[in-house]
């Protein structure tokens, strides 16, 4: 089965409502109508998972279906200086990375919806709450709200703050607690149901706002959720660089219980009681106990499974609540810290990483830096209640051989030249650069590029994966791992790669458009748009962004705007591929690891992607229902690619709207060449795939037009 380019474009999934020829026309029956066809991947749900045999109490741990809705608010558009937050959009970020990560929650990425500052409306967040949660949730799920930002009372009434909230009309422009109670007992469904919330943050906003009432509020609002606060009575919730460089040491340590600091028992999972425990008895004691999260006890199921990791279980390991903290130095910038295997932040010369919530016992650490030999990995012990300062060490620069140096170098060449030959010379040149050197991260990167072009999936994953254990901070080799995944099909953990990529470069614009074509092809449009919009803000000329903005503004009916990113997307590549002087644009592609798995030339990948975005113009002027305007678009695909099934079948579809009509448009003939003329489209889109929808409601419409065809010749 052919697999389109991941990074020049999926299949366009045209959403499509059939339009139907009148009875007091030509065709008396109504077609059912059509709802928009899935994309062809299909998302890994999050299975039931079950521990090893080895671990028999644990053996009817069942993780359900997942969904999270996590917001984080700095900086609002109507507050004050002194009201605006430092942290709660970093600590958005590191819920949804903890959430959608393996060693966190293990939610499906297309499954965790995420607003901040300016995303986090009113508006955004009801629909979320009301519109988005309630239509996708099932009474077995399990449902995470995360809020970071302000919270107060006003009229007696609790409220958290969006981004947009007014102080003059605190009512009709913040989130009430009431409703939010509401929604989440009764219109949002699933068994175990989470809210986090850090919503006290630097003090009351308004006079009326009292902690005390607040947080109850929160606790309180139904009995069927696992609520836990940051904070009680009259206290406040601290935000500092002195937790894990950034954050809201609330969020510090949820997201450290939910990777496994809070599994106290060692059976793999993080429960309820274990991390409401965990975060409560850390939090106090970093603050001095000036602040106290709080969780209703009694008013959830403790059994609820909050992560679970069958990497985490210990045998025989015995309960321990006593933590320490670990302070990390540098001797250079941009030093990437990993504990107990896992990135746990970036450390330098002049800012030291804290990392407090350490279990007392040995811990594994490792620092890297691209381009260095690693210090570590190594054991460092941490005392219950004790800081243990370490000092890692970047000091020798990985030295390459010149030959294996010069291979890889002879490799890239072949590489750059595309099709398979060059590829599997490239290959042999780019094994023997290993064979040299076997730390060679450059050379398992463009390994796994070239096995990727050669179809070799599994020698792909391997070769990039050899390359980030090198270098867990070579960031293009994560990059480059997402683009074969995608291929692939793996869009979860493509997505996973691209946060952690750009964790590291923030404006990497590939990583930013391949996020945005992950999401798309799961289906989640509103998060594309936000990762596209992100891409073209970040490199304008990259018509990839343009594109995928495009298919995402298309699929949430924004045809307008969308049909602009299409054109500026031609425009930007408005060339001929065979050209000489364009050259540059598919050196770059294969360059950055976008995953071009052609072996056709690249003229076919420049003609695939062009008549991609014909067809999307022709769909958004059929959205606005100019036909006329739509029929060329939809021609220049077929003139790039004849047997493009969605061509086909939206020009049948205008055709028969057209007849449907009326009027007859210019130089379209009579009704009845109209409809023969969407015969002939109907039947190019089953010979194209017999088995699809569009291939029977063609067969549907060809039975009609005939029948009218014969009534009315």
């Amino acid at each position: 089965m052919h697999r389109k380019s991941a990074a020049l474009g999926a299949v366009a999934w045209m959403t499509v409502a059939i339009l139907l020829l009148s009875p007091s026309l030509l065709i008396a029956q109504a077609v059912p109508a059509q709802s928009a066809p899935p994309p062809q991947d299909k998302t890994r749900d999050l299975k039931p998972v079950h521990p090893p045999e080895t671990t028999p109490s644990l053996t009817s741990t069942v993780v359900p279906q997942s969904y999270a809705l996590v917001v984080g608010i700095a900086h609002y558009a109507n507050l004050p200086a002194s009201a605006q937050l430092q942290y709660p959009d970093r600590d958005a970020q590191s819920i949804y990375t903890t959430l959608i990560s393996e060693q966190g929650g293990e939610f499906p990425a297309n499954h965790v919806h995420t607003l901040t500052d300016s995303q986090a409306t009113l508006a955004n967040i009801r629909q979320e709450l009301e519109t988005w949660l309630p239509s996708v949730t099932a009474p077995d799920d399990r449902v995470l709200i995360y809020f970071a930002g302000h919270g107060f009372i006003s009229g007696g009434k609790g409220y958290l703050a969006p981004y947009d909230i007014d102080l003059h009309n605190i009512s009709g422009t913040a989130l009430s607690m009431e409703t939010l109670g509401k929604l989440i007992g009764s219109e949002i469904k699933g068994k175990w149901k989470v809210l986090l919330t850090d919503a006290c943050h630097s003090g009351a906003i308004t006079p009326e706002t009292d902690p005390t009432q607040l947080n109850s509020l929160l606790l309180n609002m139904h009995q069927s959720i696992f609520s836990l606060t940051a904070s009680r009575d009259r206290e406040q919730s601290f935000e500092s660089a002195d937790w894990g460089g950034g954050h809201g040491i609330f969020t510090y340590y949820v997201v450290r219980g939910l990777e496994g600091a809070a599994d106290t028992n060692g059976d793999g999972v993080v429960s309820a009681d274990e991390l409401a425990e965990y975060v409560h008895a850390n939090v106090r004691e970093a603050t001095g106990s000036r602040q106290n999260p709080t969780s209703e006890r009694g008013s959830f199921d403790p059994n609820m499974v909050l992560a679970f990791n069958p990497e985490h279980v210990k045998a025989g390991a015995q309960p321990n609540l006593n933590f320490g903290t670990l302070v990390v130095q540098a001797n250079m910038d941009d030093t990437e810290f990993w504990l107990d295997g896992k990135k746990v932040g970036m450390v330098g010369k002049s800012a030291a990483l804290r990392l407090p919530g350490i279990s007392q016992g040995s811990h594994t650490i490792k620092a890297v830096h691209i381009g260095y030999e690693p210090d570590g990995p190594r054991e460092e012990m941490i005392y219950p209640g004790q800081e243990t300062t370490v000092s890692v060490r970047i000091l020798i620069p990985r030295h390459r051989s010149q030959a294996a140096s010069d291979l890889l170098d002879q490799g890239i060449e072949f590489y750059k030249k595309g099709f398979e030959a060059n590829y599997k010379k490239a290959e042999s040149v780019f094994e023997k650069a290993i064979a040299i050197d076997a730390n060679y991260s450059e050379a398992y990167m463009y390994l796994g590029r070239v096995e990727d072009a050669l179809w070799e999936d599994d020698k792909a994953t391997a070769a990039f994966k050899k390359a980030i254990e090198i270098d867990p901070d070579y960031e293009e080799a994560r990059v480059s791992y997402a683009a074969a995944l995608l291929d692939q099909g793996g869009l979860d953990e493509a997505v996973r790669q691209l946060n952690a990529a750009l964790e590291r470069q923030p404006r990497d614009g590939t990583a930013l458009y391949l996020l945005s074509q992950a999401y798309a092809r799961e289906g989640d449009y509103t998060a594309g748009k936000a990762a596209a919009l992100r891409a073209v803000n970040a490199v304008p000329a990259n018509g990839e962004g343009h594109f995928w903005l495009a298919e995402c503004e298309r699929h949430l009916n924004e045809a307008a705007p969308a049909e602009n990113e299409y054109r500026e997307y031609l425009r930007l590549t408005n060339f001929n591929s065979g050209a000489l002087g364009n050259a540059n644009y598919y050196v770059l592609g294969f360059l950055l690891g976008v995953g071009h798995k052609h072996h056709a030339a690249e003229q076919d990948i420049w003609r695939e992607q062009q008549g991609q975005a014909n067809l999307g113009i022709c769909d958004c002027e059929w959205m606005q229902k100019r036909y006329d305007a739509a029929i060329p678009y939809c021609q220049k695909t077929l003139s790039l690619a004849p047997a493009d099934l969605w061509a086909n079948y939206r020009l049948g579809l205008i055709y028969v709207a057209q007849a449907n009509a009326g009027g007859i448009p210019q130089n379209s003939g009579s009704v009845t060449d109209l409809l023969k003329e969407a015969k002939v489209r109907f039947n190019n889109v089953i010979a194209s795939n017999p088995d699809t929808e569009e291939a029977n409601h063609s067969r549907q419409y060809i039975a009609r037009i005939d029948s009218a065809l014969t009534t009315h010749p």
